[in-house]
């Protein structure tokens, strides 16, 4: 994923944890805040030690990233955190996308109906 597209400073991240919204489903908790400025969508991951070593952690980022990748032209201009929860380290990739899809669908993210 470009640089654009990323939020990586601790500051970025606090502030959409206090001035976003968030929803969650069993695997995934997500953090939106609109704004103005952007053009795209921007994502920050993060994904606990407590879900597993380093492998099983970058397998889920892994695959958070693909399914944004695959929809990057459906979602709308909003910044984004997506956290990962314990039930996600025993996924597979597919699992991984379509309950990430439910959570997305929930925020309310997507252009249009997928």
């Amino acid at each position: 994923m470009e640089k654009a597209y990323r939020i990586k400073k601790n500051s970025d991240f606090q502030a959409i944890y206090k001035k976003g919204k968030s929803v969650a489903n069993r695997q995934f908790v997500v953090y939106t805040k609109v704004n103005k400025e952007l053009s795209h969508f921007r994502l920050g991951i993060s994904v606990s030690k407590k879900i597993g070593n380093a492998v099983v952690r970058n397998r889920i980022k892994r695959a958070i990233r693909e399914n944004f990748k695959v929809h990057k032209e459906d979602l709308i201009p909003i910044e984004i955190i997506v956290i990962a929860r314990h039930p996600a380290k025993d996924m597979d990739t597919l699992q991984i996308q379509s309950s990430l899809e439910h959570v997305l669908k929930i925020a309310k993210v997507f252009n249009k109906k997928i």
